[in-house]
């Protein structure tokens, strides 16, 4: 297994896969030809110096993944940028964008230059900073967002909470606006989740736990979806989990409002009722929900109303998940099992086809945060994610580059896997 080189190859041809890429409407067999870190060409090409066989591979452009949560600055024993980045690139992702809840928060210039010149000096996945929308995520006074802006944020979120004043929600929308930048709305309202611990319905009650009911999340939809429509904001709903979110955003889209949307691939494989084993990495915000829920969501994907495929990875320690259900923490680690159980659960089955899974992770995402990234068209940075569709393989979470290991996974028979990424020309993770 190859992780990485010093500097790209001047020529790289990845040869006679089936390169896919929903941004120029291309699925065929082709070769795609790599010059000097930028993508030169998709076509027939005579065999170079530099030549990766890419028969049997998908060839998609760099896969990219809106929702992660890095610890650093503040928790390094989870995950660091370089861990996190490196856990990215084995799970086929050339960008990720970094929720700003780590301790202390991403509420400022510095803390955003940080966490760039930590990912430049780590090398792997480009990794790209949101920024707090409140000072401290307290949701009390907006943040210097024009300050962040400035230093690279991409966006901004309170992510790990909702924005629970209305007036500053309004705000944040208006600023960032400005800046031609989203707000990333985790949508919650805390008083009608109260206590809850997984999904308000049947199972939660067979299960002697507290409920999170569906309206906590849709009553923060509608409200924002008012206020982006008010502002002329951009607004990007987090993990979206229920059917009555799913109809606001249709709603919102049908309008012409700047809302969009993701889902977690976890919310799309996984009900309440596996809440029955009381795995604690099973305890996610917002919560597994139920099988219809879950047949909305992937509806939704399906037909374009959710924009993004997202991990939520959100690393924890072991001494932190292993308690009672009630106990732990929120979170589960996803950035290298997204992609398999993408194709297990949803691709082999008919549920999405390859072309709408690469939208929702190339092309969806770059749209969302306006970055030039998401295609493999010519003369663009040669980020490039090679998938093995057909080889099987268990999880197993000893193994992975990330830090923590509460991932709900482990065991699981998988079908397809990231074989190469390429950043920038350069390849970054190989298990040919």
């Amino acid at each position: 297994m190859q992780e990485g080189r010093k500097q790209p190859v001047a020529e790289l041809l990845i040869k006679g896969g089936r390169v896919i890429d929903p941004a120029q409407g291309i699925d065929k067999q082709a070769d795609v030809l790599v010059r000097d870190g930028r993508i030169a060409g998709i076509g027939k090409f005579a065999k170079k110096p530099t030549t990766l066989d890419a028969r049997g591979l998908i060839v998609s452009p760099g896969l990219i993944d809106i929702h992660v949560h890095f610890r650093e600055p503040g928790n390094d024993a989870e995950e660091t940028i370089a861990s996190g980045s490196a856990a990215a690139v084995a799970g086929g992702f050339t960008t990720v964008a970094v929720m700003p809840n780590t301790d202390p928060a991403v509420d400022s210039e510095a803390a955003v230059a940080f966490q760039i010149a930590q990912a430049e000096r780590a090398g792997l996945a480009r990794v790209l900073p949101i920024g707090a929308v409140s000072v401290g995520r307290k949701g009390e006074r907006l943040a210097e967002l024009g300050q962040m802006a400035k230093a690279g944020a991409v966006a901004f979120s309170d992510d790990g909470d909702c924005v629970r004043s209305p007036r500053l929600m309004r705000i944040a929308l208006q600023y960032a606006a400005m800046l031609g930048k989203p707000i990333i709305d985790h949508c919650e309202d805390r008083e009608l989740a109260g206590k809850g611990v997984m999904h308000g319905g049947f199972w939660a009650v067979k299960l002697g736990l507290d409920g999170i009911p569906p309206a906590a999340e849709e009553t923060m939809v509608a409200r924002d979806v008012i206020l982006a429509e008010a502002t002329g904001g951009r607004l990007h709903v987090a993990h979206v989990s229920t059917r009555g979110a799913l109809d606001h955003l249709r709603r919102a889209k049908q309008r012409g409002l700047a809302v969009t949307a993701e889902v977690a691939i976890h919310h799309l494989v996984l009900t309440d009722e596996a809440v029955a084993s009381y795995d604690p990495n099973l305890k996610v915000n917002p919560p597994l929900r139920s099988a219809e829920d879950v047949a909305a969501l992937r509806a939704a994907l399906a037909d374009g109303t959710i924009d993004c495929l997202v991990s939520d990875h959100a690393p924890h320690a072991p001494e932190e998940k292993e308690v009672e259900f009630a106990l732990a923490p929120f979170g589960l680690i996803g950035l290298e099992t997204a992609l398999p159980v993408l194709i297990t659960k949803l691709i082999e089955p008919g549920v999405l086809d390859w072309p709408r899974a690469i939208a929702a992770m190339t092309c969806g995402p770059a749209r969302v945060l306006g970055i030039e990234a998401g295609t493999l068209e010519a003369g663009r940075v040669a980020d490039i994610t090679l998938i093995d569709p057909e080889t099987e393989w268990t999880i197993d979470a000893a193994a992975f580059r990330s830090r923590s290991r509460n991932c709900p996974f482990h065991g699981w028979r998988v079908k397809g896997r990231a074989a190469v990424t390429i950043v920038g020309g350069d390849v970054k993770h190989d298990t040919r």
